[in-house]
């Protein structure tokens, strides 16, 4: 570690608030106390702090190098990050980077009084919303407040050794998008090398199937026993947490329901933002009074061209609800627990996920829908419509 790195370090971690002390920052806050002490001279402090957090958490490989640089700085002056001679370059940038993605964590504080942008509504009965900032190393966890996402902590986390936006099987890339948590794997259903557990996600969805994204078993799981924590890049895809972290975050994920939206960066609301989110809300409400009064050009209208679903496009699809719409004497359609996300990655699009309870003379269905809109001119319209 430069000079310069590591009072930049310092000065970044001296910075932390009170209420970021939680969960595994407590350990990157001990880690700095050792560092402060080491900038002041006083290496025995330094040393101190830094061998109780290797005993607290024995298998922190960039704690145990942090003690073995101030072991060594009693024998002679530190020249790098990584003083042993012989150790492994590639493990020492490893490590170093590690150093580097916890330092930007508390660089980049947390507004946490700030919403989200990429969690525009949550559906009443989704309890806790994840975002992933893959540029920052870090999982952010939201509750469900009245519908609105509160923050409630952060986690470090591994990504993709080829870092994110996965486009093909085996290029250990994390997707970028809009995923649920679908199923729960216990440790015992795993090796060791997934930790305490894992949570497999729901990629590829629509969006990836639509660009030939190719590719699965995406999960968020732990690390393996003898490993505290892993490099910023270092899975073959997944998302991976320090196993205390992902046995306090699995008691917040549901399953099925959980939404977990993977971005390149995490970006917050502002006035425009809400501007955006109210005026598809209100397009969303037009759409099912549309569909409602059977008339069938208004409700089209809805209804990008290039608008596709799993097996008609545009013009089959107006074809064909032209001709159900014709069949009807009255059409009564209610949307319930409703759900919108801005797609990360992407210009203008969001997905929105609800509840339908349909009924007209001579039909009544209930299922779980999902629609891709997109803002094309200045309306939103409908691009994929779907079972989810």
């Amino acid at each position: 570690m430069t000079k310069r790195l590591r009072l930049s370090l310092l000065a970044a971690l001296l910075a932390i608030p009170a209420m970021a002390m939680a969960e595994s920052r407590s350990l990157e806050a001990q880690l700095a106390h050792a560092l402060l002490a080491l900038k002041e001279g006083h290496m025995d402090a330094a040393l101190r702090e830094a061998d109780a957090l290797v005993k607290a958490n024995p298998n922190f490989r960039l704690a145990q190098l942090v003690k073995a640089d101030l072991l060594m700085a009693r024998a002679k002056p530190l020249t790098g990050f990584g003083n042993a001679s012989g150790a492994p370059h590639d493990k020492i940038e490893d490590l170093r980077s590690e150093a580097q993605a916890r330092l930007q964590r508390y660089q980049d504080q947390t507004p946490v009084s700030s919403i989200p942008k990429h969690l525009w509504k949550l559906d009443p009965e989704q309890k806790h919303a994840l975002v992933v900032d893959a540029s920052r190393s870090t999982l952010y966890v939201f509750e469900n407040v009245d519908n609105e996402p509160r923050y409630v902590t952060d986690y470090y986390i591994s990504i993709g050794k080829s870092g994110a936006d996965k486009t093909n099987e085996g290029d250990k890339r994390t997707p970028i998008g809009v995923y649920y948590v679908k199923d729960s794997l216990p440790a015992s259903s795993l090796t060791d090398f997934y930790g305490v557990g894992a949570f497999p996600l729901s990629y590829p969805n629509e969006w990836d199937i639509k660009h030939g994204r190719s590719g699965h078993g995406i999960w968020i799981h732990g690390t393996p026993s003898d490993t505290y924590s892993r490099p910023p890049l270092a899975s073959s895809g997944c998302v991976v947490l320090a196993n205390d972290d992902l046995n306090r975050l699995s008691k917040m994920l549901q399953i099925g329901k959980t939404p977990v939206v993977i971005t390149n960066q995490m970006e917050w609301s502002d006035d425009k933002d809400k501007a955006e989110r109210d005026a598809l809300l209100k397009e969303i409400e037009h759409w099912r009074t549309d569909w409602s009064s059977r008339d069938t050009e208004a409700y089209l209208k809805h209804y990008a061209r290039n608008f596709y679903s799993e097996d008609m496009d545009y013009a089959a699809w107006a074809s064909h609800k032209g001709k159900v719409n014709a069949g009807k004497a009255w059409i009564k359609v209610e949307v319930n627990n409703l759900s919108v996300f801005p797609y990360p990655g992407t210009t203008n699009m969001a997905v929105v996920n609800f509840e339908q309870d349909y009924s007209s003379n001579n039909l009544n269905n209930k299922m779980k829908k999902r629609q891709y809109w997109i803002k094309q001119g200045e309306r939103w319209q409908i691009l994929y419509e779907g079972a989810a």
